[in-house]
């Protein structure tokens, strides 16, 4: 059967594609601004569920004999203030002053759907915690990875020099990289997609 990724996440793609799973990814082209302003209030986890959910519904909806793998990723501060991905400079560098010496959630969902219909899923969390972050490292930051991380919530690539805004990491790296790719890959082989 065939496996959609409905995202163009750079690091989905990466992940599944350095665990050797064949998919086609193809975008969901959902409305994420308009989910997290109706389910505002709701927790970070949930959030990230339904749009993780959304995002395999819609693709599902027009490829039945898929299965349609959704994903979904959002940051929590200590304070509750949820963060979504910046849309200017400006934000990211108030996202990083926000996460500056702090302890955070990251919450990844994935979803995955057949025949139009969620058949499973799992949200998983990682704790982030950020170092202590100077005015000029922030800017020098940005330098470097501005405009590359306006597509990353929490402002950073794990992957890449986004390391180092932390302290301590607790959970799965892939959790923190935007999938919760172990419980996927499970399923996968559960399901026969994968040799066990």
């Amino acid at each position: 059967m065939t496996l959609i990724l409905a995202s163009q996440s750079a690091s989905r793609r990466a992940m599944l594609d350095a665990a050797g799973v064949t998919y086609i990814a193809e975008p969901a082209r959902v409305d994420e601004d308009g989910v997290k302003a109706a389910m505002a209030g709701q927790p970070a986890r949930d959030i990230a569920d339904a749009l993780a959910e959304l995002k395999a519904l819609k693709v599902s909806q027009t490829h039945p004999g898929a299965l349609v793998l959704g994903s979904d990723s959002i940051v929590a501060l200590a304070d509750g203030r949820l963060l979504d991905k910046p849309l200017t400079r400006d934000q990211a560098g108030d996202h990083l002053r926000a996460m500056s010496n702090g302890e955070h959630a990251l919450w990844s969902a994935a979803v995955i759907a057949e025949q139009g219909r969620p058949v499973w899923r799992h949200v998983d969390r990682a704790r982030l915690h950020v170092r202590p972050l100077s005015e000029a490292f922030i800017q020098a930051y940005l330098d470097l990875e501005w405009p590359a991380i306006a597509g990353c919530v929490g402002c950073f690539r794990i992957e890449g020099p986004g390391v180092q805004l932390f302290g301590r990491i607790e959970g799965s790296h892939f959790t923190v990289l935007g999938m919760p790719l172990l419980p996927v890959l499970d399923y996968l082989r559960t399901r026969g997609e994968m040799t066990s």
